[in-house]
């Protein structure tokens, strides 16, 4: 992983168009490709981003004064993310080796089994391929097949807010590109989903399902509320 301090620039091209003025901040790059970019403040949730698979070109900016370099990175689609950087406070590398990855509490992890066992909670047409389904930027936590054969990708948490719309965003665009798989739809299911994290999954075309958790226990388990 590269960590870099700089005073920069950045415009996002490509769905839609941002752009964040100049100001100090943290550029990532990970060592999967990805770059996001941090500013002091907001928790862990990028200014902006874009996910691997990416290139990144760091280039000289001799036609522009302001400017020491130019970061040009690039995903396999058309969006861009250029980083304009006026100058470099710090600029260090990290090796964090192979993570274990996320352990879920005892009422997630639960929830991801009753759902895998029990799918249909999730949608009437919906089988389980596999749980913890794996992409480049983490599992999957079900993969599901529909009656015609297509795929949904089912990400389970017991609090849904607009993170975990991102985070399944970011698998559903990997799953995508994936031909043996086609056309891969996305449900966010949870025992509460707010409001904007509706609103965004709406947006990106993922379906939400709230599940009752003594429901899927034994408790009327054919009920269920679908939004």
């Amino acid at each position: 992983m590269r960590l870099v301090i700089a005073t920069c620039e950045v415009d996002y091209s490509g769905r839609l168009s941002a752009h964040l003025p100049m100001a100090k901040r943290l550029v990532m790059v990970k060592s999967d490709g990805s770059v996001s970019i941090h500013a002091d403040g907001g928790a862990y949730k990028p200014l902006n981003w874009m996910g691997a698979p990416c290139t990144l070109q760091i280039d000289e900016a001799p036609d522009d004064d302001r400017l020491a370099q130019v970061w040009t990175v690039k995903n396999t689609g058309s969006d861009q993310l250029r980083i304009g950087i006026q100058d470099i406070e710090s600029d260090t590398n990290a090796d964090l080796g192979v993570d274990p990855g996320l352990v879920k509490d005892g009422v997630e992890k639960h929830l991801q089994e009753l759902l895998a066992a029990h799918p249909g909670q999730l949608r009437a047409d919906l089988t389980l391929v596999t749980r913890e389904y794996y992409t480049a930027i983490g599992p999957v936590d079900l993969l599901c097949r529909t009656t015609t054969g297509s795929h949904v990708a089912v990400e389970i948490k017991r609090r849904g807010d607009i993170d975990g719309v991102e985070q399944l965003t970011r698998y559903l665009e990997l799953l995508n590109r994936d031909p043996l798989l086609g056309v891969v739809e996305g449900i966010f299911a949870a025992q509460i989903i707010k409001p904007q994290a509706r609103t965004l999954a709406r947006d990106r075309g993922i379906q939400c399902v709230t599940v009752d958790y003594d429901e899927l226990r034994g408790i009327e388990p054919d009920d269920h509320r679908l939004f």
